[in-house]
């Protein structure tokens, strides 16, 4: 007895050390698994696919969706984003998610120069699996007003010499609600890993 009371303060801060502990392990365990919220509910939309198909938003409901915005003349961000998005493909593919729970809807803003031939092309470099990858194409000022009133992504310019474009990708859950929005040019933030897992907890939601 007299032994605790000799080390009281000592036994008190050991119990705060312990007590913070558990803190942070649920913190850490936890913390990070909170629902991502609902920004908006995306608008709907009729496009070409590669393949021909004309594909609306009703057609890809019920699975949880990447939207990335590009143009195949793209000297720079577009090639890199897309090999992003290729890579958190094949991570989703290990596990059965891609296809079945998952896709991605690949925009381009550039209906004029992108045929569906050069689409594909531009896609088979990145070794797309159209099983669950859209690749659409659409009425240019339809597309950008499309982007912007869903994803707050601007589009500017009327053809590859003169196009400025926001460089994002947007995660849309089963019920067309936006849940999230990557800013590629931040490597952190569009890790494949990252992009896969907060797929994963949309799917379990």
């Amino acid at each position: 007895m007299q032994v605790m009371r000799k080390y009281k303060w000592t036994w008190i801060l050991l119990g705060i050390a312990l007590i913070m502990a558990v803190y942070l392990m649920w913190n850490t365990a936890f913390a990070s698994k909170e629902k991502l919220p609902e920004i908006r509910e995306i608008q709907s939309f009729s496009m070409e696919n590669v393949d021909g198909r004309t594909v609306s938003l009703a057609d890809t409901q019920g699975k949880v969706r990447l939207f990335y915005f590009y143009f195949t003349s793209c000297p720079d961000v577009c090639p890199i984003t897309t090999f992003t998005l290729s890579q958190v493909q094949d991570l989703l593919k290990e596990d059965g998610t891609f296809g079945d729970k998952a896709s991605f809807v690949s925009i381009s803003f550039d209906p004029k120069v992108d045929t569906r031939e050069k689409i594909k092309t531009f896609a088979d470099r990145f070794h797309a699996d159209y099983s669950g990858w859209y690749f659409l194409r659409g009425d240019m000022d339809k597309t950008k007003q499309f982007a912007k009133e869903s994803f707050q992504i601007l589009i500017e310019g009327e053809n590859k010499d003169d196009f400025a474009h926001m460089n994002m990708i947007g995660l849309v859950d089963e019920n067309n609600q936006l849940r999230k929005v990557y800013n590629a040019f931040n490597t952190e933030d569009v890790q494949p890993e990252v992009i896969a897992e907060d797929i994963r907890r949309l799917i379990k939601e």
